[in-house]
Parts: C-alpha cells; sequence; structure tokens
C-alpha cells in the first residue's frame, strides 16, 4: 500500500458539471474546485450540453485550484477523469466537437432502436434471434429507452446525416476529457459497453465485434481503440502541462465513467459488496466474478473499472433532481425557513418535522422515465394521496422517501440477480450527505446504509485509487481498508409496517397507472 506524497489530479464531470480535486493516492481529499455548466433540455426528447462549455469549465477550475494550492502542484503525478456516462460527443479529425453532446436523459434515438430491436418471434420486445448475439456477446442490449450511446450513434445518422459523415469518431464524455488532455483518440472496456458493439466474454480482452456492429449499421473506423481504465494513455499534451503548470511528465489514467469509478472510490470492491449512489439519478451496485444477464428487469453484467472484473449494471434515472426540482419549482413551500436558502440541512430540517410515511402521502420519482428494474420512457413522476392535511415538510420527505421506495424495488431485483441478500451497503452521491435521508434509506430498505465520508468525491477517490493502481502503487485488496465510514445507519423496525405498506402501494402506482403514462407521452 502506498503511503507517499504522490497525488492525483481528479477531474470528475457530473451532469451538472466537473468538480476538479487533488487527491493523495491513499484517498485523502487534499483540496477541490467545483464549476456548473448549463443542460438544453429540448421539447423532442433531446438533452444536450456544450463539450466546449465542458472543457472551459474544468480548465477553469483547474487553475484556480493550482494557483490556490501551489505547494500541492510538485506532488500531481497522475491525472485521471471519470464523467457521465452514456453521452455521445461527435468529433472531427483534429478533435473539434461538431456538435453539442447527446447525453444520458437523450432519449431520441428510441425510434430507431425499436426499429433496430424489432421483428420476427420477440421476447419483450426485442426479436429472439438479435437478443441472444448481442447478450451472449455483450452482455445486454439496446435500451428501448433510446438512452444509450448506441441511439444516439444512430439518431445523428439517421436525423443530422451530414454531421454523421463529418465525424471522426463517437467519444463518451470522459473519452473527449482524454482526448484534449492527451490528444488521443480512445475509450475503455467500461465505458464503450453502452454501444453495444463490442465482445466482452473475455473481461481481460474486449474488442470490437464485427457481428455486433454490422447489426446496428456502425463504422468501426468511427469508434475509438480500446484499453483498460488503469492503462495509462501517456503524459499530458505539453502546451496543456505549460498552462496548468503541472510537470510534462504527468501521466494520464484512462479512467472510468461515473457508475464504475463510483463502484471503486465508495470501497465496495470486493466481489457482492454493494453501494448506492443517490446523486442526480441513482444506482444500486456490486462486482462478480461472472457474466450474466437479465433481459425481463433491464440488469447484466458490464466490465468493471477494476482490471477482470464484471460490474453489475443498472440505473434509476431521477434521484436528486427529484430534490432539485422541487426546489427551483416550488420554493414558495420553503417560506417557513428564517433563510430560505437551499442546502440539505434546511431541506433535513423540514424533512426531520414530518413522520415516517409523509402521512401517506407517495411520492414517485419517474420525472425523466425509468430504467431499472423496469425500462419505461413514458412512466413519469407525481404526489400521490396528497391533500389538504399535508404541509411543506410532508412533501419534502415525501420526495427523500420516493427515491427511497424506487432503491427498494430496484434492490429486490439486484438481490435476485446475485441471488443474495446485500448488507450492509455502502452509499455515496450527493444524497449521502443527508443523514435524514440515510436513515430512511437504511428504514425502507431494512438494510445497514454506511454512509461513507466525504459522499460527493467518491469517484474523485476512485479516480485516485485508479491512478494508483495503474502505477503499481496500490492493490485492489488495499481499497476497502482506506475508506472512512462516517456513521452507520441501522434499520428502525419502529417505521417497518408504515414503510412496507408504502412500498407496497408505491408498486401499485405504477402497474395501475402505466398505460395513462403511456396515453399521455407516447
Amino acid at each position: 500500500m502506498l503511503i507517499s506524497e504522490s497525488n492525483v489530479l481528479a477531474i470528475d464531470l457530473g451532469t451538472s458539471g466537473p468538480k476538479v480535486s487533488i487527491i493523495s493516492m491513499t484517498g485523502t481529499l487534499l483540496a477541490s474546485q467545483y464549476r456548473s455548466v448549463s443542460t438544453r433540455y429540448l421539447n423532442d426528447g433531446g438533452v444536450e450540453q456544450s463539450p466546449a462549455h465542458w472543457w472551459e469549465a474544468v480548465s477553469s477550475g483547474v487553475k484556480a485550484l493550482l494557483r490556490e494550492y501551489p505547494q500541492l502542484v510538485p506532488s500531481i503525478r497522475t491525472v485521471c477523469c471519470s464523467a457521465q456516462w452514456s453521452g455521445t460527443v461527435a468529433v472531427d479529425e483534429g478533435g473539434e466537437p461538431l456538435a453539442d453532446a447527446l447525453i444520458w436523459m437523450d432519449s431520441r434515438g428510441a425510434p430507431f432502436i425499436r426499429n433496430l430491436i424489432g421483428g420476427g418471434v420477440q421476447v419483450e420486445g426485442y426479436h429472439v434471434g438479435k437478443l441472444w448475439k448481442w447478450t451472449r456477446k455483450a452482455s445486454g442490449a439496446p435500451g428501448k429507452s433510446g438512452k444509450d450511446s448506441l441511439a444516439h450513434i444512430i439518431f445523428l445518422r439517421e436525423k443530422r446525416p451530414e454531421l454523421y459523415k463529418r465525424t471522426f469518431k463517437f467519444l463518451e464524455p470522459k473519452d473527449y476529457l482524454n482526448l484534449k488532455l492527451t490528444g488521443k483518440f480512445a475509450s475503455t472496456f467500461d465505458a464503450i459497453a453502452l454501444h453495444w458493439v463490442c465482445d466482452n466474454r473475455n473481461i481481460d480482452a474486449v474488442c470490437y465485434d464485427e457481428e455486433l456492429l454490422n447489426m446496428a449499421g456502425l463504422e468501426r473506423d468511427k469508434l475509438p481503440d480500446l484499453c483498460r481504465s488503469v492503462d495509462i494513455l501517456g503524459p499530458i499534451v505539453p502546451s496543456l502541462a505549460r498552462e496548468w503548470g503541472l510537470s510534462p511528465l504527468t501521466q494520464v489514467i484512462a479512467g472510468s465513467p461515473d457508475l464504475h469509478i463510483g463502484a471503486v472510490g465508495s470501497g465496495a470492491v470486493e466481489d457482492y459488496v454493494p453501494h448506492i449512489c443517490v446523486g442526480t439519478s441513482s444506482w444500486l451496485t456490486c462486482h462478480v466474478p461472472y457474466k450474466k444477464t437479465d433481459v425481463f428487469n433491464n440488469l447484466t453484467t458490464l466490465p468493471s473499472a477494476l482490471p477482470g472484473r464484471y460490474l453489475v449494471a443498472n440505473e434509476q434515472s431521477s434521484a436528486g433532481v427529484c430534490l432539485q426540482y422541487l426546489w427551483e419549482n416550488f420554493a414558495g413551500i420553503f417560506q417557513d425557513l428564517s433563510d430560505p436558502s437551499p442546502s440539505f440541512e434546511r431541506l433535513d430540517q423540514l424533512a426531520s418535522r414530518a413522520p415516517s410515511g409523509s402521512k401517506k402521502m407517495i411520492f414517485t420519482p419517474w420525472l425523466s422515465g425509468e430504467r431499472t428494474p423496469v425500462e419505461n420512457h413514458f412512466v413519469r413522476g407525481g404526489f400521490h394521496n396528497l391533500s389538504l392535511h399535508h404541509s411543506s415538510s410532508e412533501v419534502v420527505r415525501a420526495v427523500l422517501e420516493g427515491v427511497a421506495y424506487n432503491s427498494r424495488w430496484l434492490l429486490k431485483t439486484v438481490e435476485s440477480f446475485v441471488k443474495r441478500r446485500l448488507d450492509p451497503i455502502y452509499m455515496i452521491g450527493g444524497g449521502a450527505n443527508s443523514d435524514v435521508w440515510c436513515q430512511i434509506i437504511a428504514d425502507v430498505l431494512e438494510r445497514r446504509i454506511l454512509q461513507v465520508s466525504n459522499p460527493r468525491y467518491a469517484n474523485a477517490r476512485g479516480a485516485a485509487w485508479l491512478g494508483a493502481l495503474a502505477l503499481g502503487k496500490l492493490q485492489v485488496t488495499d481499497i476497502p481498508k482506506l475508506v472512512v465510514i462516517k456513521k452507520e445507519y441501522a434499520p428502525n423496525s419502529v417505521h417497518r409496517n408504515t414503510y412496507k405498506e408504502a412500498f407496497r402501494e408505491f408498486l401499485s402506482i405504477y402497474k395501475s397507472n402505466q398505460k395513462i403514462y403511456r396515453r399521455l407521452n407516447s
């Protein structure tokens, strides 16, 4: 295990913007800066961000960070990136973006995916023969929601043919950052998975598959070469090293998307040790030693950021964003606070005033559809059983509980998938800063929750540990010993029946209304 003065510059590009941090290779957060980026929501299901704005925000944050902590600059040995997954940046041969990026919420490719996967005898909307080929080689199949990277590229090919023709490479957000850092067009075994054109049966040698490329209608030349997340891409571009003030010998690690690197940064790196992330979106996952697919619940195992390992892949589309939406659009309900400014502490204050179960009000968090354990692009959120007796406290608590009910739904599916009880569960993401939310999730899931210290920086920690692994300064088995647990939350048995009843009705709301959602949103 490394105990030294070598540090990592970690770049974590989330949906709301990048955090840039200096992290020791043992996972200690030394300094950090955050910048925000804007998102364009289009009426046709498009959700876009500017890659140029990403890079401006990253560069601005790095420069400010290194100016503020000049004493740490000589210790930076590596740079490692993480970013939102399942986004698409079309770049020309010079590496310049040809258009705004389609990010993970963009669903405009859905009609083209339905045409791609359908036909003949079908299972869950998939042609049986095509489904067998995808799951056998790629561990899964293109999502019907149209939010996968493959759907983005097909959308561009069909609706923006001139842009498609001019594109030299289609890159994931992380890989675009690495291109700016090194000048190299490259991706990783884990990041490329949602293109559904790779054979990952041999986890140590994931490669593009000609049959899958032909099925998708994609050109291999428009996709980057592949490597492992712990591989060194090379030194930072000299001009950028000078601009930022880093050594030209600083090495850039290939890095990993948010889901995978979060698993590393949570400390849950051993097989079947779970973690839950409550950020803008949410997931609950663990590493496993095998390849497996569950078509009916949209679960699969995909290459992990850790060499030779698989990770259970899933995502719930809306978690922390529900709280953000509530604040931005209904701020008036918080007027009873003396200082109505947004913070977890003040929202906790409101939620803690309400009883468990929020007086039988249920919030459904499907603000942008859902991906797991059901893939339903049409489903939407709402407050159910709302009455004149409910106050702002119950409204806030219902949002926290609704996200937790959704996580319980996912937990049941994941535990069935891995065939074992998952307990305790490490918790990361911005939601893990809320003591009230941690306890609610423990109560609703009926599992012990381990609140990881500095949960917003789990991805940055994961980037630091990937850097240490890449340089041979750390072993995977060292990572759990480096994780700091702030607090453990045990389920409160007093609330068990309340949440058990509410969860049952939560599922009933979905089952009873899914046809209405389809009629309204198709």
